[in-house]
């Protein structure tokens, strides 16, 4: 392996490896045993079309348009409002989501739907994968490799995630357990979308 390409997965996966709304929602969805595979593939896939536009110089592109920003920034704030209050009030009836593992799982339109919100409607993973890596890689004669470590470790991080969650099964047997992750899950959602309205 390269250098470009060694240098590329290890920029990729610490910005990734930050705890986010993206992340929040794959670890519940592995936890839930829930559509893992298309929630892990479908985020590894975003994260990969993101880093591929900004390699290949769309980054200089977005930043022509300042409308861009504001628009994604306040209608990702409202998506996080909306879905953080969701996630509270589920930790405040207590048990709701543990009954829903044992029912019948989300509809996997609504879930990969919720999560394309999540992914794509957040300014930071613009900033990350766009602009931050498109422009790193500008340092590389092999932009592609570079590019192409990014956007491995998006998949290794995701899988990794997703089907991990799931060593955590025992502990989320109990309905405080559930509750006191739908509580920490609003929480970061409603921080993140504090840290956005103030930007």
């Amino acid at each position: 392996m390269n250098t470009a390409f060694m240098s590329g997965f290890a920029l990729g996966f610490s910005l990734i490896l930050a705890i986010g709304a993206q992340n929040a929602f794959v670890l519940r969805q592995g936890v839930r045993r829930e559509h893992v595979f298309w929630v892990c593939l479908t985020c590894a896939v975003s994260d990969a079309l993101l880093i591929a536009a900004g390699v290949t110089g769309f980054g200089a592109l977005a930043n022509r348009w300042p409308m861009f920003e504001t628009v994604m920034r306040y209608g990702g704030a409202a998506f996080l409002i909306a879905y953080g209050a969701m996630n509270l009030r589920s930790a405040w009836r207590g048990g709701e989501v543990l009954e829903a593992t044992h029912g019948a799982a989300r509809r996997l339109p609504i879930t990969l739907t919720t999560l394309l919100a999540l992914t794509w409607l957040n300014p930071h993973v613009y900033l990350d994968t766009v602009v931050l890596i498109g422009s790193v890689s500008a340092q590389y004669d092999d932009r592609l490799s570079f590019g192409i470590g990014a956007a491995v470790s998006s998949f290794v991080f995701f899988f990794s995630l997703g089907y991990g969650a799931r060593l955590l099964a025992p502990t989320f047997a109990r309905p405080r357990s559930w509750q006191l992750l739908d509580l920490v899950i609003g929480l970061v959602m409603w921080a993140i979308a504090v840290k956005l309205l103030l930007l």
